[in-house]
């Protein structure tokens, strides 16, 4: 059996490695780091908790710590990238990493979204020799000319599949633009679709193929199961068997972020702890639940798929998908974090009527189907009471609509409208969001014009504007209604639209003439 010590790593490697009690290298590490450290391109496939990182960073590491040179770095380089979907898979590799090179004398650091980024332009002005970084993130660094990329000898992209999910391509593309073209590139997946081929392609030369088990294959020490169950009925059914099993710790997965929130609550109702991990949450709430669930503070951890990307715990008993995914690739990915590092591990699905085709989409993916377990013998007695007690002390959230990307989890608030495609006029039912006529115009045509039907679209009426209506629009206090409204009365404006007089027209609303604006007040600071 392969040693590490017959790998070729440098002694100071090898040596942290036996500190760790590490000894054997996994089929992924013996296959890529060969390959790596006589400088080939790869291109490697392999299912999450089989040590992939490892198989990239030792190598890596190795090839940085032979070329680095005596005195300062140069200001805001990089000698090393690695990129990873979402934060908590960058900080996963950051801390490997960190652990492997302990006794190399590299400067190794991590940038993520979701903490402030003026302490990391501070830490990048020193240069660095490997840096872990989410796209979005190093995009932004990019931007602020904080960072630069021409001296990077080695490309890791890790989770690629992921990244390609979470819409990050053309990010990838540009960051691409900006690397030197003699370089050598690391590409890791779990799957393999045709757009990761399209990908290898174009960031990899004659690369070194390398895969140790089949595309989209499942962990073999997985048991896997179903229940076929109401969408209705999921919660109880979850919560009988989070009490019934031997739970070490479980990882609930849902699609949605108001939905693992929501079920959160509603295992409090059984006296069940749990936490949730999605990206509406901070950095710091997720590190801190993160933390909670590894120290086993709380055996439950509720969470969306691209929030548990990078979560390697090897005490992970159970993964429960609660809600079966719309990418069928999705389902390798979530029951990986379970049956880590040799250990043994259970996925249960909970599949309602509407889910069973993805169900169906799902088992094609993998070759392994999966048979119907029959519910508790006791599980419908009390149901309807069960579930309208979790249902009642969980509502459905309320409050403006958070609109959550996922630049590894952050949120986006909803876009704003482009100049010149205001409310106003022809923004009544019918019209499409973003192309309405009139309202918040141009510069010169901004807010001219009531809405049409004077409410939001599609709902009659114009009551925000007639309960104004009495009101000069200089004694208006500040935020009453949205601009771009109606305020008729004593010296208001027109009910036409237009402003008072001849005045210079534009934007998309009709304007009147010229003559000064009326007073609205104090105008409000741009700081």
């Amino acid at each position: 059996m392969t040693q590490f010590n017959e790998l070729g790593l440098s002694a100071p490697i090898l040596k942290t490695l036996e500190k760790l009690e590490y000894s054997t290298p996994t089929p992924i590490q013996v296959k890529s780091i060969p390959i790596l450290l006589d400088g080939k391109d790869l291109l490697g496939i392999a299912q999450t908790g089989t040590g992939k990182t490892a198989a990239f960073a030792l190598p890596v590491l190795h090839h940085l710590n032979l070329t680095q040179k005596d005195g300062e770095r140069v200001k805001g380089s990089v000698r090393g990238l690695v990129l990873a979907p979402t934060r908590e898979l960058a900080v996963q590799i950051n801390e490997s990493a960190r652990a492997y090179g302990k006794l190399l004398g590299l400067r190794i650091d991590v940038v993520t979204g979701g903490v402030p980024i003026g302490k990391q332009i501070k830490n990048l002005s020193k240069g660095t020799d490997l840096l872990i970084a989410t796209p979005g993130r190093l995009e932004d660094l990019m931007g602020q000319k904080a960072i630069t990329l021409n001296h990077v000898t080695h490309l890791v992209l890790d989770e690629a599949d992921q990244m390609l999910d979470m819409g990050f391509i053309h990010v990838l593309k540009r960051i691409a633009k900006a690397l030197p073209k003699e370089r050598q590139t690391l590409l890791f997946s779990a799957t393999m679709p045709k757009e990761i081929e399209a990908l290898a392609a174009q960031f990899l030369k004659n690369p070194e193929k390398v895969s140790v088990a089949p595309v989209a294959s499942t962990a073999e020490r997985v048991n896997q199961s179903a229940y076929y169950v109401q969408q209705k009925s999921k919660p109880v059914l979850l919560a009988r068997l989070l009490k019934e099993r031997e739970v070490t710790r479980a990882i609930v997965f849902t699609r949605t972020k108001h939905g693992a929130n929501r079920l959160v609550k509603q295992l409090d109702t059984a006296n069940l702890d749990a936490l949730a991990i999605h990206g509406n949450k901070t950095q710091a709430q997720r590190q801190k639940a993160l933390n909670a669930f590894r120290d086993g503070e709380c055996a439950i951890l509720v969470a969306t798929d691209v929030a548990a990307r990078g979560i390697d715990i090897p005490e992970v008993s159970h993964v429960f998908n609660y809600e079966i995914p719309d990418v069928p690739e999705q389902y390798v990915h979530r029951i990986g974090r379970t049956a880590r590092a040799g250990r043994a591990g259970e996925a249960i699905s909970f599949v309602c009527d509407a889910e069973r085709q993805n169900m169906r989409d799902i088992e094609r993916l993998t070759k392994v189907k999966l048979d119907g377990l029959p519910l508790p013998p006791d599980f419908t007695e009390n149901l309807s009471e069960e579930i309208a007690e979790m249902f009642s002390a969980a509502p459905p959230p309320r409050g403006r609509r958070r609109f959550g990307g996922d630049d590894e989890g952050d949120v986006m608030e909803r876009p704003r409208r482009p100049r010149g495609q205001g409310r106003g006029p022809g923004a009544g039912a019918g019209a499409p969001r973003g192309n309405r006529d009139g309202g918040r115009g141009s510069a010169e045509g901004r807010g001219d014009g009531p809405r049409s039907g004077g409410g939001r679209p599609g709902k009659p009426g114009g009551r925000r504007n007639e309960q104004r209506s009495d009101r000069p629009t200089g004694d208006r206090p500040r935020g009453d209604g949205p601009r771009g409204e109606s305020r008729g009365g004593h010296g208001g404006r027109p009910a036409g639209g237009g402003r008072p007089g001849g005045g210079k027209p534009g934007g998309n609303g009709p304007s009147g003439g010229g003559g000064r604006r009326p007073s609205r007040g104090p105008r409000r600071s741009s700081n």
